[in-house]
């Protein structure tokens, strides 16, 4: 009977050494703004957890909200330029 490392080795063709490719890394770039923005959206809902909504927090909220909007239209927009082979 064979161990399971054994069966192991056929089958992944590249060692994987536990960093992010470069591709993965790019990845991450291209969606960095909107992981900021959905950050600072989660800072502001937090910031109300423990007390009253005023104007300025709502507002503040709202902003943050339409931030991750802004970000995820860009992002979308991206991955469609990408896919239609950069023909806009």
């Amino acid at each position: 009977m064979k161990s399971i490392g054994a069966l192991c080795a056929p089958v992944t063709a590249v060692a994987f050494d536990g960093e992010p490719s470069a591709v993965e890394l790019d990845a991450v770039e291209q969606e960095m703004p909107l992981i900021l923005a959905e950050v600072d959206l989660l800072d502001a809902r937090i910031m109300v957890l423990d007390r009253p909504v005023t104007e300025l927090d709502a507002r503040r909220i709202r902003r943050a909200r339409n931030r991750v909007l802004a970000a995820r239209r860009d992002a979308a927009n991206r991955a469609g330029t990408v896919l239609r082979g950069g023909a806009a």
